[in-house]
């Protein structure tokens, strides 16, 4: 039996991903790319589970991949997207600009009251 992989990346539900994955055809093997927008994660473990939608040609494409599955060469996050819910099915029923998420924005960290008066006075005074 095989070790669980320790450098997936970390992803979350209503993130753009794209997953490398490894197809067989006709005795040769290839990496295959699919880019779309994760609408549910599911389980834990080696049975852990995620499904990426894209539209393709006007139709929508949902794939479910196994996380630990060995097909699975790598998953790169493009965008991080701002979601209040843990599965994201009601974009199925959407269309165009209506299906897309809006980008997370990671917060800066902002001096506090006691650090800004530590500071210079020309820095004290830009961040007023």
């Amino acid at each position: 039996m095989e070790k669980m992989k320790q450098e997936i990346s970390k992803f979350n539900v209503g993130d753009t991903v794209l997953v490398y994955v490894t197809i067989k055809e006709e005795g040769k093997t290839r990496v295959q790319t699919f880019e779309g927008v994760v609408i549910r994660k599911k389980g834990s473990g080696a049975g852990e589970t995620f499904t990426v939608r894209r539209v393709s040609y006007g139709e929508g494409v949902e794939r479910t991949f196994t996380l630990q599955s060995p097909f699975i060469k790598k998953i790169e996050v493009k965008k991080k997207g701002a979601t209040r819910r843990a599965k994201l099915y009601y974009i199925r029923g959407k269309k165009g600009k209506k299906s897309k998420l809006s980008e997370r924005v990671e917060k800066k960290n902002t001096p506090s009251e006691n650090e800004r008066e530590n500071l210079p006075d020309r820095q004290a005074g830009d961040l007023a």
